[in-house]
């Protein structure tokens, strides 16, 4: 979830808790109450005019509800060595996982995939002992984790893409709608890669939040989509062979 997606999660639970309807909302903006309901839909425009506004109606310091989104904003980016070794022992484990990592309830679960009830619900109590989500009424949960996530580069769930999924994923055309695979070379410095390496990170992270944006579709205007991102300061293997020795390259 974007940060713009967050406050606007907070404002929302702010106003529950005051017991402020949307209509009301509405009356104190000079608004009508269709346009406060756009506004605050998943995918939503929300100018901060308008949220110092919503902080006015709210009693509430832009200051005090910015703060207040950085502590409820989960920061770890990684999960350990022993997380993840637990979440990739168990197959179902992981696919539950990934589907909290997207966000999924639990009825779109069910709905996808051919596990019980009680399998998804077990999954997500093992889940919640491993601190990746906190488990809540209705099994409902929260993230412990942030939206962002990445696996270790040498980590277990790695290890299983590259021996178990990696050859499935590649397998196909990449030829349909909306599909892609490109592969590109080229030599730039070091600072050059991280820049790269930064903008191809961002690029995950949008795609990460237009996930989350498209949750509102219906099943039938939605389909999945994975991304691999990859760079790496490399040379194949039968090209390395005829490199002439002694230029000073860093071998992989």
């Amino acid at each position: 979830m974007s940060s713009t997606q967050s406050l606007v999660a907070l404002i929302k639970a702010e106003l529950k808790t005051r017991g402020l309807s949307y209509a009301e909302l509405a009356r104190e903006l000079e608004l009508s109450e269709s346009s406060v309901k756009r506004m605050l839909a998943p995918g939503g425009e929300m100018p901060l005019s308008r949220v110092d506004e919503i902080c006015r109606v709210l009693g509430l310091e832009f200051a005090e509800l910015a703060a207040r989104l950085v502590r409820e904003t989960p920061t770890q980016r990684e999960l350990s060595l022993e997380q993840e070794k637990a979440v990739v022992a168990d197959p179902k484990l992981l696919l539950v996982a990934i589907c909290c990592l997207s966000q999924w309830p639990l009825e779109n679960m069910l709905t996808r995939y051919r596990m019980a009830e009680a399998e998804i619900v077990a999954a997500l109590a093992k889940l919640d002992r491993l601190g990746v989500i906190e488990l809540r009424p209705h099994n409902r949960y929260k993230l412990k984790v942030a939206k962002t996530l990445r696996w270790r580069a040498q980590g277990p769930v790695m290890q299983f893409f590259r021996e178990r999924v990696m050859a499935d994923f590649f397998a196909g055309g990449f030829d349909g709608d909306g599909e892609l695979l490109t592969l590109v070379h080229g030599e730039f410095g070091a600072g050059h890669a991280r820049e790269l390496a930064e903008r191809l990170q961002r690029a995950a992270d949008d795609f990460a939040r237009q996930h989350l944006l498209d949750q509102k579709l219906p099943p039938s205007e939605k389909r999945p989509y994975s991304v691999v991102i990859g760079l790496r300061s490399w040379i194949f293997e039968a090209f390395r062979d005829l490199e002439r020795t002694g230029l000073g390259r860093r071998r992989s």
